[in-house]
């Protein structure tokens, strides 16, 4: 008999594959966010992890601390099959929403963790033995800690190596804490333990160029045409308005399967000459 893997140890049950490449998302839960008395960190570092690994974020939802909004997210979310990262809203204090929200949308109880249980447990024991005072499991601090693991019922735990206190996911979905320091290692496990089998599956390149002294509206059929010939690639457009060494231009690019992109670029290049706009460097082009 097979020894059992890691994860079948702990206990955590994966959610089934996809059969073809997913979309990420990410949410973001937050009155603060939204207010501005904190700036969002989680959408660079996300497009960060996904790129290392050879993949692309999708689109990005952010909501306040409303659990009626949550869920509405939610709902479309879970019967997307996307994957998709949730950060913020999973602690036990009255504005953090998330898992309630999450339950709801589910369609399903909240229930305490067992393994969420015992993982805090062991947290504010050593944190008790650390300050020389004894653990009070049956303490109303303590039950009102063991919030943190009421998920919603069928829900796994996703370890979290900064205190050990878990978030959760509900299928392709996953809950993190608001804080970077944790959601970011979790983030990590989740893409490597779950979706390593997509990593770098996909071919992608990226060639842009500066255009000085162009309007996108010039600009737009020469796009639109590229984009009508090859299917495998998408063109943009990104305006700067005032630049130290370029001034005014556009970024016009195309992005896409690697072989499209270099003969679509080319094209691009020659229609740009002909139409006579004054062109600045080739950005470095990226692919993988």
């Amino acid at each position: 008999m097979n020894a059992p893997t890691p994860l079948e140890s702990s206990g955590i049950v994966p959610p089934a594959p996809h059969v073809t490449l997913p979309r990420f998302g990410l949410l973001l839960v937050g009155d603060e966010l939204l207010s501005g008395r904190r700036a969002d960190q989680h959408v660079p570092k996300t497009i960060e992890l996904l790129a290392a690994r050879g993949l692309t974020l999708s689109y990005v939802h952010m909501v306040g601390d409303a659990r009626a909004d949550i869920a509405a997210q939610l709902r479309s979310i879970l019967t997307s099959g996307d994957v998709v990262f949730s950060c913020g809203g999973i602690g036990a204090t009255p504005d953090d929403q998330t898992r309630q929200a999450a339950a709801e949308a589910a369609g399903v109880p909240l229930a305490l963790h067992p393994q969420a249980e015992a993982l805090i447990g062991q947290r504010f024991a050593e944190l008790a033995a650390q300050k020389g005072i004894p653990f009070e499991p049956d303490s109303a601090d303590h039950q009102q800690r063991l919030q943190m693991g009421v998920f919603p019922q069928g829900a796994q735990i996703v370890p979290n190596p900064y205190n050990r206190i878990p978030g959760f996911s509900l299928g392709h979905v996953h809950f993190f804490p608001g804080f970077p320091a944790m959601a970011w290692p979790m983030m990590e496990w989740t893409l490597d333990t779950y979706y390593s089998f997509w990593f770098d599956q996909r071919a992608w390149a990226e060639n842009a160029v500066v255009v000085k002294s162009a309007s996108e509206a010039m600009l737009t059929p020469m796009m639109e045409a590229l984009e009508a010939r090859y299917a495998g690639i998408k063109v943009f457009s990104l305006p700067t308005l005032q630049h130290p060494e370029h001034g005014p231009h556009i970024d016009l690019g195309v992005k896409g399967d690697p072989a499209q992109v270099e003969r679509a670029f080319g094209e691009m290049l020659d229609s740009l000459r002909a139409m006579g706009c004054d062109l600045g460097p080739v950005q470095h082009p990226v692919a993988r």
